[in-house]
């Protein structure tokens, strides 16, 4: 086997269909675009979701459900994560700083802490919002949850 002796493996190549290129093409007059219409004009293009002037899929279908403009998305952090955050880094007070810091939660998020696990360390917390058990879990560790 030589460079100049490769070939493709057979069938894998198609040839090209050579669209518009006279009669004896097979492929000359309308070149398959049918006759006449805008499918067969230039510039054409169909817009999203046509379907040939039956109603569409999306307008067919009901609309349901509602997004509230302002709700408010929490990223929840439990106290068993708070803990192994405590851990890994030795820190005393925890803030939504230190938590964007350590790659915990992004720039953009607001934390609420969730009461499921245990947290032994005695830690100061302070971030957005915290449910009734994970408050009261931080201040039976010795440790103050603050909201900011």
């Amino acid at each position: 086997m030589n460079l100049h002796s490769l070939k493709p493996a057979e069938g894998s190549v198609k040839k090209e269909k050579r669209i518009a290129r006279g009669q004896g093409s097979g492929r000359g007059g309308t070149s398959t675009k049918g006759h006449k219409g805008a499918q067969s004009r230039t510039g054409y293009s169909r817009s999203v979701g046509f379907e040939g002037g039956q109603m569409p899929l999306q307008r067919r279908i009901p609309k349901f459900g509602f997004k509230n403009p302002t709700r408010i998305e929490y990223v929840g952090i439990n106290l068993d994560r708070l803990q192994e955050f405590v851990d890994k880094t030795k820190a005393t007070e925890i803030t939504t700083a230190s938590l964007i810091e350590a790659n915990v939660i992004k720039k953009t998020q607001i934390v609420k802490i969730l009461g499921r696990g245990e947290l032994t360390s005695k830690v100061d917390v302070k971030v957005n919002a915290f449910t009734k058990t994970a408050k009261a879990a931080i201040e039976k560790a010795g440790g103050t949850a603050e909201v900011i």
